[in-house]
């Protein structure tokens, strides 16, 4: 963003990595397929780099609303500095803390998740889904990030990118409005969970691979659909069947889960940017 602004130049879009998408080496893959999108429709975007700082969301979810404020004070000031309008980000704890928390401290800016952006440029005939690996017929189940959905209100936009990839999109019971938590939300990212008799992520995994395979059985022991789905066809494992996701931190605890039922070789878990990107040929 600085050498935009010493040529006296704005971007269409200032996107707004996130911490995961810098630091996490899985995510980075998510932030790689993003920009190659970018890149390859024609936007004008800009990074703030080393100059981003955590926008203050998980300090503000465990409570420490002082340092939130500090944090968030210091990017609305660099925002403000550089006159950024519009901001993108893969991230709904990004999207959600930028959107509907930094107004209040005087950060105004129009905030869209990329799932939003996504559709957009499907929409408008910039990304034509084609040209890269085909996902026709296969079973994906998408699974909603708490801040995206329930808190932003966004389920549509990210069906509508997978409905793109004419892909086998199946629904999870708890999805939508009913959706269920991946676990890491309110900061739990951070800690260890508290004892019970099941972590979340895996509980939700579990919905996720039931839903892919079909196994009505253990839906109903997971309350995941209502009974009557015995003709449901159960998936053979053949590596057709993904968990698609919006948010980095659904990322690394479906992952988590898939690798704690042991079913990596058979199911995969993918950002929406991920799977557009391989549709359009665009993976490095």
């Amino acid at each position: 963003m600085a050498d935009l602004a010493a040529r006296g130049e704005q971007p269409e879009v200032l996107f707004w990595v996130g911490c995961a998408g810098a630091f996490d080496d899985r995510y980075k893959r998510v932030t790689r397929a993003f920009v190659r999108i970018l890149e390859h429709v024609g936007v004008k975007y800009a990074v703030l780099g080393m100059e981003e700082s955590c926008t203050g969301d998980p300090a503000k979810r465990a409570g420490n609303e002082f340092l939130f404020q500090m944090q968030a004070m210091q990017n609305i000031t660099t925002l403000d500095g550089y006159g950024i309008k519009t901001i993108v980000t893969a991230c709904p704890h990004c999207f959600n803390t930028i959107k509907n928390e930094y107004p209040a401290l005087g950060g105004n800016y129009e905030v869209i998740h990329h799932s939003t952006f996504l559709q957009q440029l499907i929409n408008d005939g910039r990304v034509k889904v084609q040209g890269g690996e085909s996902f026709k017929g296969r079973r994906i189940t998408f699974h909603d990030s708490c801040y995206l959905g329930r808190a932003n209100d966004i389920y549509e936009a990210p069906r509508e990118v997978l409905a793109a990839l004419d892909a086998d999109l199946v629904e999870m019971k708890r999805s939508k409005a009913n959706g269920l938590c991946c676990g890491a939300g309110g900061a739990q990212m951070w800690k260890e969970p508290e004892p019970g008799k099941k972590d979340i992520n895996i509980e939700r995994t579990e919905e996720a691979l039931a839903t892919l395979d079909g196994n009505a059985a253990a839906l109903e022991n997971l309350y995941g659909v209502e009974s009557g789905n015995e003709g449901a066809t159960p998936s053979k494992g053949n590596g057709n069947g993904i968990i698609a996701v919006g948010c980095p931190f659904c990322m690394t605890m479906m992952s988590d889960g898939v690798k704690n039922k042991e079913r990596e070789s058979s199911v995969q878990v993918f950002d929406l940017a991920e799977l557009v990107a391989s549709a359009e040929g665009l993976n490095a």
